[in-house]
């Protein structure tokens, strides 16, 4: 059962999560009938000592108060209102003009997004793995999978190699790093049965009418609610994807030791298997080492080799890991983005996964020039390979933001704003530093430097 708490307090995973029964949940929130509930959704008969998950224990105890001393008639009208809201962008015009309304004061926004862009959308969204279908077909081969494979093969090489250098982490703690390494699953392109056109079908078996769009809406919804339902007892898929291939992201999943890079996000300017490597390795290679770092960052160092919530360090090695850890935290602290300043501790994780995914690609490069030699110098272009490496993972976090968004993003978003995440980085990496003869003690190269990985 998942609810909101406190961003800091979210990051200690083994703090929030809290296995009880239906009946210890429910002395713990009398006002909530839980078990009623969950025989509903389920059509099951559920007993009091059926166990569950529960987050934020003390924030669903006020949760139980609060319903408990609102009237009813306010609780009604905030349960039709979170339905409204969640289906405005689907109803007439009134209701979207609200909305726009809503992200023009938030994110600054100065116009609608065109129908087609709309329509598209929802297309994507609801029919995501069908689009990725024909997305596949036509911008990624099969060449291309196996070339992205291999340069994950070589970044994690790289963080093998760092964990048996690494000085603050004892032989306990590394061998349990390294069986996380080993184990971990990693997910390129597009999942296999995207190839075979039956396949697709099976993922969306319900009715779609030319004319409902609304009713198509709701008839997607509600098959996604069914298969969610379904899962129940049933063992963990991790073989499942969360995005379709299409989409321009890439993730790392604690709780199931997986990455998994879409087709979507190896393209250019990311990654094109005619580039320079130095390209290659400094945009997507980059993104590579992010994920992997994922692995060990103050989040996903909590789970082990299985995905298992369980802590596998010494606490000498913890202890050690979370002072540096602190030291990122300083860092990110002291930006700040109109008068506003980011929170180091909640975007620690991806702070700590900016950095380590830099440095673990970069010295993959290395390794690459060292057994197939330099590279040749490109035409017309003033840069080393070296500083082309950097450049391009640079251009990673090339943004046009409006300035509500970016405040926006301060406040709420758990990565820092994106030309932080370069300048935190590659100010606090050495070879940044020799590749661009940034003089020693110099904003982008200063003497006391912050690393984890």
């Amino acid at each position: 059962i998942t609810v909101s708490e406190y961003d800091d307090l979210r990051r200690d995973v083994s703090a929030m999560y809290n296995k009880v029964t239906l009946g210890q949940l429910q002395k713990i929130t009398p006002h909530l009938r839980w078990k009623w509930l969950l025989d509903q959704i389920f059509q099951e008969d559920f007993s009091e000592d059926e166990e569950v998950v529960l987050l934020a224990t003390d924030y669903m105890r006020q949760v139980s108060q609060l319903i408990r001393s609102t009237p009813h008639r306010i609780l009604h009208n905030y349960l039709v209102w979170r339905v409204v809201v969640v289906l405005s962008e689907h109803l007439s015009p009134p209701f979207r003009e609200a909305l726009h309304e809503l992200a023009r004061e938030m994110e600054g926004s100065d116009k609608p997004q065109e129908l087609a862009r709309v329509c598209l959308g929802q297309a994507n969204r609801h029919f995501g793995m069908a689009l990725g279908a024909l997305f596949v077909h036509e911008h990624f081969s099969a060449a291309s999978k196996a070339k992205v494979q291999q340069l994950v093969e070589d970044i994690k090489y790289i963080l093998g190699q760092r964990l048996e250098e690494l000085d603050w982490m004892d032989a306990q703690t590394k061998a349990a790093a390294r069986a996380k390494l080993q184990y971990m699953m990693v997910m390129v392109g597009y999942p296999d049965f995207l190839l075979k056109p039956e396949a697709v079908d099976k993922e969306y078996e319900f009715e779609v009418h030319e004319k409902t769009y609304f009713k198509n809406i709701l008839n997607s919804i509600r098959f996604s609610i069914q298969l969610s339902v379904k899962k129940i007892r049933q063992e963990v898929d991790k073989s499942t994807w969360l995005l379709p291939p299409q989409a321009l992201n890439a993730y790392y999943l604690p709780n199931k030791n997986q990455m998994v890079f879409p087709a979507g996000i190896l393209q250019p300017t990311l990654y094109d298997p005619d580039f320079p490597q130095s390209l290659n390795y400094g945009g997507i290679g980059t993104i590579i080492g992010h994920e992997l770092t994922h692995g060990y960052d103050d989040w996903g160092g909590q789970y082990d080799r299985s995905g298992n919530l369980l802590h596998w360090w010494t606490e000498a090695s913890y202890s050690r890991f979370l002072h540096k850890a602190e030291c990122i935290v300083r860092l990110y602290d002291n930006f700040t983005v109109y008068n506003q300043r980011v929170n180091g501790k909640h975007t620690l994780g991806e702070n700590i996964a900016d950095m380590g995914g830099l440095k673990l690609a970069y010295y993959a490069y290395q390794k690459w020039v060292r057994e197939h030699g330099p590279e040749h110098p490109l035409h017309r272009l003033k840069y080393t390979h070296n500083q082309l490496f950097f450049i391009a993972f640079a251009q990673n976090w090339c943004i046009k933001r409006r300035s509500q968004s970016i405040y926006l993003q301060v406040l709420t978003d758990k990565h820092a704003p994106e030309h932080y995440r370069v300048l935190g980085s590659v100010s606090q990496f050495e070879e940044f530093g020799r590749a661009f003869h940034c003089p020693r003690d110099s904003p982008m190269n200063p003497v006391h430097k912050c690393s984890v990985w």
